[in-house]
């Protein structure tokens, strides 16, 4: 085999995409230079066909998300991060995406970024040689690009804590402020805790930053991290936000759940269109962040403006101080002397807005023996099911003595 790979790039290079150029040279065919969380870096000059994958990642400057997704179904991306040797990616015809040939670049264990050829066909030996050698000579640029980026992450953020920490007295001044930085602060803003359940370490802090610009349903305008919780401001081209923040939370969620066996918990506060009011919706996200804690066993919704009764729970459970729910009260002794559960049975059947399925499925009882034990509640309290009134006010109360019980 031919050494001419070992010495391919040593000469010095004016730019990145002269060096993507010369790789592209050398393997004779396109390729795209990425940092660890694909966004292009620079890509090689191209002639005759390419796919549809290379052109949008280019117009996009970053790879689109359904390819990434694809990628890791079919195992290419965790053999990237697994390995420092090329990894041969087949077509995945669904994405449209032609055969790959691609390589991570590294700094010691940790992935900085890749190099990934369009193929035509079967690499040689010595294009996986050149191939290897080309990641040890995209090496200093890439980590070049790394700690400008970190830099001005790190200044973003303490931006960010200003805004989340209510520093600024107005608009003028934020505009000020931030023409250091150029964020973009127009149209619909919500701030997104995701809590972690534990310290975020070095190692975990990079995995998240991946996931998050690698999710693409909206823009993420600047992020820090706080203890267990990940904070974003993020922006949405849409107006459904409150739709848009659920798929997102949600799909957030189970990413790092399937990549990192982590799941958190995820909040968002209501969209502001005045950067002055970012911490308003810092402030609801934590408050359903602590609602989630408070009442693990119902479906709390991760945007504030659809908690709908938990938003004033507290207020109620100060107008509700000293009174008593005779329903709560004689279904409370019922369960004592007959240890049985009816208070859990109808908080949960509540909960669920009077789903016989899904309550029945929480209780791990059948259908039937939910309707049984609800006809006995009314029979044992006198409760009305049919009356608004009184289911409404019974949920509140459990909700409330629920609250209590999770402070205490």
């Amino acid at each position: 085999m031919s050494n001419a790979g070992n010495h391919y790039f040593n000469l010095e290079y004016e730019s990145i995409e002269m060096l993507a150029d010369r790789i592209s040279e050398a393997l004779h065919c396109p390729i795209t230079i990425e940092d660890a969380n694909h966004q292009i870096i620079a890509y090689s000059r191209h002639e005759g066909e390419i796919d549809p994958v290379r052109i949008a990642t280019i117009m996009r400057r970053r790879v689109p998300e359904h390819v990434i997704n694809s990628l890791w179904k079919s195992g290419a991306i965790p053999k990237l991060f697994e390995s420092d040797e090329p990894v041969i990616i087949p077509a995945i015809d669904q994405v449209a995406l032609g055969e790959r040939v691609a390589i991570s670049v590294r700094k010691q264990d940790k992935v900085i970024g890749f190099i990934w050829a369009q193929s035509k066909a079967i690499f040689t030996d010595e294009q996986m040689s050149i191939l290897k050698e080309a990641a040890r000579a995209v090496k200093h640029q890439l980590l070049q690009h790394e700690k400008q980026k970190r830099a001005a992450e790190e200044s973003h953020q303490e931006f960010f804590w200003k805004l989340l920490t209510g520093h600024f007295n107005g608009k003028n001044e934020i505009d000020q402020a931030n023409r250091v930085y150029g964020l973009p602060l127009s149209g619909d803003l919500i701030t997104v805790i995701f809590d972690f359940g534990r310290t975020i370490d070095q190692t975990l802090e990079r995995q998240i930053d991946y996931l998050v610009e690698t999710l693409q349903q909206v823009s993420c305008i600047t992020r820090t991290y706080d203890g267990e919780h990940l904070i974003l401001l993020i922006r949405f081209s849409e107006k459904s936000e409150t739709d848009v923040l659920d798929d997102y939370v949600n799909d957030f969620i189970k990413k790092t759940t399937e990549r990192l066996q982590v799941r958190p918990i995820g909040a968002g506060g209501s969209a502001v269109n005045n950067p002055l009011d970012v911490k308003r919706s810092y402030q609801e996200a934590l408050y359903v962040l602590r609602m989630k804690r408070l009442f693990p066993t119902v479906h709390i919704p991760s945007c504030y403006e659809k908690l709908g009764i938990f938003q004033a729970i507290e207020e109620f459970r100060a107008v509700r101080k000293g009174k008593q729910n005779k329903t709560v009260e004689k279904l409370k002794e019922y369960d004592h002397i007959h240890n049985a559960n009816m208070l859990e049975t109808i908080y949960t059947f509540l909960a669920f807005d009077g789903n016989m399925n899904e309550a029945a499925a929480v209780l791990h009882v059948h259908p039937n023996t939910l309707a049984y034990r609800l006809k006995r509640i009314s029979e044992i309290s006198g409760l009305n099911l049919k009356d608004m009134n009184d289911k409404t006010l019974l949920y509140i109360d459990l909700l409330i003595m629920h609250l209590e019980d999770s402070l205490l």
